[in-house]
């Protein structure tokens, strides 16, 4: 890569910068930026890296990592424009390509699945944005313009203008790339899902209340006894055993 070459590279990286941080006031906070520190040495391993020049990549990628936080594999590709907000445990690795302007937030992981050869780590195309603490894992690609939630687990695909999220992620949304009008997709809702479930089950012990209410009711209705009902010989009787009152249930 020519001087003039690597520093629009520059360039654009400090742009991307002030395009999506708002707390970026001024070039002297910019400049400081882990995750700024973190791309620059990153182009410079890769540009050894292309040269076959063995070890001294490494040893730069490493150097990033104890100072930032941040690893970049020096074989990784990295478009222009890319931004690292914060980016603290943020893992690319070595076959991951990113496009241009792809902004990626803290504890992100471009990882692989296993340790199979050759290409093993997921593309991202242009305009990506991926959540905090989002892994993204395998040769797949996530298409342009899409988003990734924060926290999510991606092991498939993720189709350009779209949004994935959850574990494992799944689309939630399209947008139109033109106007920027979003289309939802159905998404289940667990909390509904048990929120309705109580209610059948509420309104299923009500029911058998009811039932078991008016069984007894029946029941009693049947069995019960009116005190004027009884003849005087019975009360004579009562009178005599020292009872005031009868009870049907007491097995007299």
């Amino acid at each position: 890569m020519s001087l003039s070459r690597a520093m629009h590279t520059l360039c654009d990286d400090v742009r991307a910068i002030f395009r999506n941080d708002p707390a970026a006031r001024n070039l002297a906070e910019v400049l400081i930026y882990p995750g700024l520190h973190a791309i620059l040495l990153y182009r410079l391993s890769h540009a050894i890296w292309k040269r076959r020049i063995p070890f001294l990549p490494r040893v730069i990628s490493q150097i990033a990592r104890f100072l930032t936080g941040i690893e970049i594999h020096p074989g990784a590709t990295i478009g222009r424009g890319f931004f690292i907000d914060h980016g603290m445990g943020v893992v690319i690795g070595e076959t991951a390509e990113i496009g241009n302007r792809v902004m990626i937030y803290q504890g992100v992981t471009l990882g692989g699945t296993g340790k199979q050869k050759g290409k093993r780590h997921p593309t991202l195309q242009d305009d990506v944005v991926i959540g905090v603490g989002a892994s993204v894992l395998g040769a797949i690609i996530i298409g342009k313009g899409a988003r990734v939630g924060g926290g999510a687990v991606v092991v498939k695909n993720v189709p350009p203008h779209s949004t994935a999220v959850g574990v494992p992620a799944r689309i939630v949304a399209t947008r139109d790339p033109t106007t920027g009008l979003a289309r939802r997709e159905d998404l289940p809702d667990p909390e509904a899902e048990m929120l309705r479930g109580l209610r059948a089950k509420v309104l299923e012990l009500e029911d058998r209340l009811t039932d078991l209410e008016d069984a007894t009711s029946t029941h009693h209705g049947e069995h019960h006894l009116s005190y004027d009902a009884l003849p005087d010989s019975l009360w004579n009787t009562l009178d005599d055993n020292g009872y005031e009152e009868y009870n049907l249930g007491a097995g007299i």
